[in-house]
């Protein structure tokens, strides 16, 4: 069993900058291969990063490629997402989730465990 808490969100311009963390309980997170996820108002939930086990592999949406950076700390069991030059279009709630296994994926039916999320609202 993992729970996972995310923090970090809010509300800031357009070209700013968020880092969002999601905290793991449970002695499996240096075992899972993690995820960020986002949803709009309106819209399904999309898939934004995913990085494996160890931390060598990530692999980013489009959307967010070159913007947003996805990292974890094992021994901190925590993830992080770092995102930079905000656009309006990247308002959303921001979920984190886990999944067995060594490598992420953007399916997000893949993913076991699941964070609450955290708002990210970006003003133009």
């Amino acid at each position: 069993q993992v729970q996972l808490v995310e923090s970090g969100g809010g509300l800031v311009q357009a070209g700013g900058s968020l880092r969002l963390s999601c905290a793991a309980s449970g002695q499996t997170f240096g075992s899972a291969a993690m995820g960020w996820f986002r949803q709009a108002p309106g819209k399904s939930r999309e898939f934004v990063a995913a990085i494996n086990r160890s931390g060598d592999t990530t692999n980013y949406a489009d959307s967010v490629q070159g913007r947003f950076t996805i990292s974890r700390d094992n021994a901190k069991n925590t993830v992080y997402l770092e995102m930079n030059s905000l656009k309006p279009e990247d308002t959303a709630v921001y979920y984190c989730a886990a999944k067995a296994g060594r490598v992420g994926t953007g399916r997000s039916s893949a993913y076991d465990y699941w964070g609450k999320g955290t708002q990210v609202t970006v003003s133009s």
